[in-house]
């Protein structure tokens, strides 16, 4: 399927926004059509911003900004916040939390948890070095085309076990 983040060069800004749960295909559906409304009228300083949004794993909300074309500046950077915390109280999803981490089990099956359930699955085997995370610190498209999955071990989540 065709994403909006597609015609984006490598560059290009981005925010990844993780939500606390798996969204129901539904829930994605919507999320995704009101990322491309929002995204098509995005605009810095009345300049419109070449942007593109899409939902990964039914979880993961990516904006992009090619800035190449016009600069994201803070207003509209606060407006895409404000844009995502009004979609995640309509929804019931927070997508805010920082303090959650998302990997991959042994059956390709995608968890996230609390920091603290992170610690105690490492220490008890239930994570491993090799465990695929998700990285939604990636700043940039090329970053999260190539690194947003990666192992435990080759990630910044090693420094929380």
């Amino acid at each position: 399927m065709k994403s909006s983040l597609d015609h984006l060069v490598s560059e290009s800004r981005i925010w990844v926004y993780g939500a606390e749960r798996a969204m129901s295909d539904t829930e994605t559906n919507t999320v995704k059509t009101r990322l491309q409304e929002f995204v098509s009228g995005w605009a810095s300083h009345r300049k419109e911003l070449k942007a593109g949004a899409d939902v990964l794993h039914n979880r993961f909300l990516i904006v992009a900004v090619d800035e190449t074309q016009a600069e994201a500046s803070g207003c509209s950077i606060d407006g895409s916040v404000h844009f995502i915390q009004g979609l995640g109280a309509e929804l019931g999803i927070d997508f805010f939390n920082r303090m959650r981490f998302s990997y991959r089990d042994g059956k390709g099956n995608i968890h996230t948890v609390g920091r603290d359930e992170f610690k105690e699955l490492y220490k008890n085997g239930g994570l491993e070095n090799d465990t695929i995370v998700f990285d939604p610190l990636v700043k940039e498209l090329g970053e999260l085309r190539q690194i947003f999955e990666r192992p435990l071990e080759d990630s910044w989540h090693s420094r929380m076990v």
